[in-house]
């Protein structure tokens, strides 16, 4: 950077540099901003490719972080506009994907080393919050997540939006009442990440449980109100017995020769499932189930297919 806080005397190998400092944290940014990883890294590169651009835009006036996020949630704004010009409505979200874990681990510590701070990062990744972020228009999603995640002041998100401050004020009140109504009721009973013995004994038993096809197994582990969905197919089914009967209808009981991967994704507990496949007598990525647990059970089950497997750094085979 020149001495007056410009980028006009960088050269493209140190601006790239300096922008890869960042990608890690803006790929969140972004994944919360839309809910699909794929779309968060192709927006991450198109934010460096805007940023290079111009550069000479870059006045110093705030740091070179907070300008990339501004750059960052102008993108992710451009896309949804394009892509999806109407929120997420029933509760389901289609276009979900999982974000990998070894990844949120290559975040930058920051204040998250302080518990209270690593609590919100924790919760504002796991897959109900980022699910009810999309049921918010694209505007006050974007005010949220940078007033409440992020921290920024209100005048700062005014001026990326080009908005009044009232405004931006207005938008929060509306965007935390959105999120009040789409979150879960006990929210804050989450367990989080499966860390806590209870929670690694309910994922083992889930886990030999499905490995055994073991339907009456299963559902003893479930709530009453469990809700299970399997983006990108449509349907969200509400309460054990819907969930089982879903099962059962899918033939999940004649599936033979599983075995299973215990993982985590989005700070949650998730088992990989890989089903034995007769052509090549390897068991081979079947899903994924992230699981959120509340009070000793399983309160959801979001279920990605196969194609997950490689971003979240699972085996190929087993």
């Amino acid at each position: 950077m020149s001495v007056d806080g410009t980028l006009d005397a960088v050269g493209e190998t140190a601006f790239s540099r300096m922008a890869e400092r960042h990608r890690r944290e803006l790929q969140v940014h972004c994944y919360r901003m839309l809910g699909s990883f794929e779309d968060a890294e192709d927006t991450v590169q198109e934010t460096f490719l805007r940023a290079w651009r111009r550069r000479e835009t870059f006045e110093g006036r705030s740091t070179f972080r907070a300008w990339l996020y501004r750059i960052a949630t102008n993108a992710c704004l451009d896309l949804l506009a394009k892509c999806r010009p109407e929120p997420a409505t029933g509760g389901e979200v289609l276009w979900l994907q999982p974000y990998p874990d070894r990844l949120l681990d290559e975040l930058p510590a920051g204040e998250g080393d302080e518990p209270e701070s690593a609590a919100v990062a924790r919760e504002t990744i796991e897959l109900a919050y980022v699910v009810a972020v999309q049921h918010l228009a694209p505007r006050p999603r974007a005010v949220l997540l940078l007033r409440d995640v992020l921290g920024w002041p209100a005048k700062d998100v005014a001026r990326l939006l080009g908005h009044s401050v009232n405004s931006v004020n207005s938008a929060l009140q509306r965007a935390r009442a959105g999120m009040r109504e789409h979150l879960p009721a006990e929210r804050r009973d989450w367990s989080g990440g499966g860390q806590d013995a209870g929670t690694r004994e309910l994922v083992r038993r889930y886990t030999d449980a499905v490995v055994a096809t073991d339907v009456d197994g299963i559902a003893a582990l479930l709530r009453d109100d469990v809700r299970c969905s399997m983006p990108p197919t449509p349907g969200l089914h509400v309460g054990r017995d819907a969930v089982v009967a879903d099962w059962v209808e899918s033939g999940f009981q004649d599936l033979e020769g599983l075995r299973a991967v215990v993982t985590s994704v989005n700070r949650q507990p998730a088992v990989a499932f890989y089903l034995r496949r007769e052509r090549t007598g390897a068991h081979l990525p079947l899903t994924v189930d992230v699981l959120r647990v509340v009070g000793g059970a399983v309160a959801e089950i979001v279920t990605f297919h196969d194609d997950r497997f490689p971003s979240l750094g699972l085996p190929e085979a087993l």
